[in-house]
């Protein structure tokens, strides 16, 4: 059961909204959730959370311990039947979580908020033992008799896909009460650790300037065209992650063990295997695409942030001068208004359905925008349920990049609602691809910027920040990723020290951002307030994955003639249907070949290569 909830691209906790910081922002949306519920007290969630109850007792009852005589039946008493009811139970139960998540996450801090989402997880695991078995009984059945049902049974044949992605997990599942007994312990197991780290990363304060902020204007002063404002936020972030660095290391140690656990008991060799079975993508592949990212940092990164150190007139950044502006930035703040017309305006260049669709998001309350206390982390789009629609959350302050995210988010939106039409089961996306349509709408937004903007300077400012958010895209998400890797290969051989966990994160940031950053003291403590690594371990490759393909992908865009648009539709249509190697056939794209990778990052290092040519002609 998928309720996983996406986290942002570049994590970030919201905070209050200083006048200072939504002077000239316009009215800024705020989500509509009563397209799920009216209130959390409504008859209709109560009602329906008693109907999920009632259907998932009527539905283990009709086909638990039948599913294999189910295989020689079809019509409502076969097993594409039972897949049917399943997938009805999904959609209700998706529905329930999504409304009590969302409203969790507008506000992490509200204490009946909290409560809200975890009685409604508490409910829904409690509904989840009795559904368990269908998957595990379903997997137990003979492949010669499961392909005569898909065969025979064309209500069967329609979930083939599903069926097929259900039984690679074959290997990795247990006994019954063993998935049974992991499941109803996740509550009280990474499910609290998960809701511990949210509820104590919101509540943190950053002593800048004399006042107390959130996370949201620490990081957003990090971007101030002001070394000493940007030393003074890096400073006020290091000394409250050290504060409360205990409880960050304790929580990163737990669920390092707990995924440890699991691992062991499922059978997985690599510590991301699952992660890679659940992207439904090739451990080599992963490996090819980090090596590939490895390779190419001296490239990339180490090369772009000594040209940024010679702009700002230095021999050496600061590590909290890594995201600061050029001097040609323009420090305007972008109103709302104009961020919709921009994105939409990019969107329905390429194509104008996939502009109107995005124009829903704008005109039916689905994003919630403005920046205030206790707000989720930086910027999501959740698909809720197929029979409902997408919602996006963004933290808009105005900036450059604070357009370039709502972009990114809108595409996400926009995938989920051409992959709703597959169902509640099969319109999932694995995260390697899940992150096509976001970085792709990104990338038309960015070239549709990019081609109106005549003036050098401006047009210098403008290349610089796209390099850099892909920077933080690929070179960034790898060494995540590394990161990751060396902290779980540490925590089994025993638990880890704060200054432990510290060290890891320094070798790999200093190998990625190269000798052109210097990294102080301080900087040790930056691992904490990651949202990815609690969340969804070695989340953080699909990232990478997704800019390359994109870059690849767009680059086939640039040169194609007409029909391109139709065989993009036909691939975010296809949800959780199909291979990524057939998703990625249509183009002539083969992400099993190894050069495919480079061909993604050359894209990243020609940018880099246009900034050079255009610093000297300014």
């Amino acid at each position: 059961m998928n309720r996983i909830f996406p986290i942002s691209r570049i994590p970030r906790t919201p905070a209050e909204a200083a006048a200072a910081t939504t002077a000239g922002l316009g009215d800024l949306p705020r989500w509509n959730l009563s397209d799920l519920y009216p209130s959390p007290a409504s008859a209709e969630y109560r009602d329906d959370v008693a109907k999920a109850e009632a259907d998932a007792l009527a539905f283990e009852a009709k086909w638990k311990g039948k599913l294999d005589a189910a295989t020689q039946k079809d019509g409502n008493e076969g097993i594409g039947a039972a897949v049917r009811d399943f997938e009805a139970l999904e959609e209700l139960l998706g529905r329930i979580i999504s409304y009590a998540g969302l409203t969790y996450f507008s506000d992490t801090t509200a204490p009946e908020n909290g409560k809200f989402y975890g009685d409604a997880q508490s409910k829904l695991t409690d509904i989840g033992a009795h559904l368990l078995f269908f998957s595990l009984e379903l997997n137990r059945i003979e492949d010669d008799r499961l392909a005569a049902a898909l065969a025979g049974d064309p209500l069967a044949a329609h979930y083939q896909p599903w069926i097929e992605d259900l039984r690679k997990e074959k290997p990795y599942q247990l006994d019954d009460r063993t998935e049974q007994l992991f499941l109803e312990k996740s509550m009280t197991g990474a499910a609290a650790w998960n809701r511990l780290f949210d509820e104590t990363m919101a509540s943190l304060r950053y002593r800048i300037d004399g006042e107390d902020v959130a996370l949201e204007v620490a990081l957003n002063q990090l971007q101030s065209p002001e070394g000493a404002a940007r030393r003074e936020a890096a400073q006020a972030l290091a000394a409250t992650f050290k504060a409360n660095i205990r409880t960050f290391t304790l929580i990163t140690n737990t669920l390092a063990k707990d995924k440890e656990i699991s691992d062991r008991w499922r059978g997985f060799k690599d510590i991301a295997d699952s992660r890679h079975l659940a992207n439904r993508v090739e451990p080599e592949v992963v490996a090819a695409l980090a090596a590939a990212v490895r390779e190419a940092y001296p490239r990339l990164s180490h090369r772009y942030y000594a040209m940024k150190a010679k702009w700002l007139g230095m021999e050496q950044m600061d590590y909290w001068d890594r995201n600061a502006p050029l001097p040609e930035t323009p420090d305007a703040i972008i109103p709302w208004s104009e961020a919709r017309d921009t994105v939409l305006s990019a969107y329905d260049a390429f194509s104008p359905e996939m502009a109107d669709i995005a124009r829903r998001f704008f005109d039916r309350n689905w994003i919630d925008a403005p920046v205030r206390a206790g707000k989720a982390p930086g910027a999501f789009a959740h698909p809720t349920v197929p029979s409902v629609h997408p919602y996006v959350l963004v933290n808009y302050m105005g900036k450059p990049r604070d357009v370039m995210t709502l972009a990114h988010e809108l595409g996400h939106g926009v995938h989920q609602v051409l992959a709703g039409r597959q169902g509640a089961l099969m319109a999932s996306t694995p995260l390697t691809l899940a992150e096509t349509a976001s970085v792709f709408g990104e990338m038309l937004t960015f070239r549709s910027l990019l081609d109106r903007t005549k003036n050098k300077r401006e047009r210098k400012a403008m290349l610089a920040q796209k390099v850099e958010d892909m920077i933080n895209t690929v070179v960034r998400q790898i060494a995540f990723y590394e990161f990751e890797r060396k902290v779980h290969d540490a925590r089994r051989n025993g638990e880890l020290t704060s200054d432990q966990i510290g060290e890891l994160w320094l070798s790999v940031q200093g190998e990625s951002l190269g000798p052109a950053i210097r990294i102080s003291e301080g900087y040790e403590t930056y691992w904490a307030y990651i949202p990815h690594f609690i969340h969804s371990p070695f989340y953080v490759y699909a990232y990478a994955f997704g800019d390359c393909l994109v870059n690849s992908l767009y680059a086939v865009y640039r040169q194609a003639e007409d029909g391109f648009q139709e065989k993009y539709f036909d691939l975010l249509r296809a949800g959780g249907t199909k291979h990524h190697s057939e998703l990625l056939a249509p183009f002539g794209l083969d992400a099993g070949d190894p050069s495919f990778w480079s061909k993604g990052l050359a894209m990243i290092e020609g940018l880099i290569d246009e900034l050079e040519a255009l610093d000297k002609a300014v």
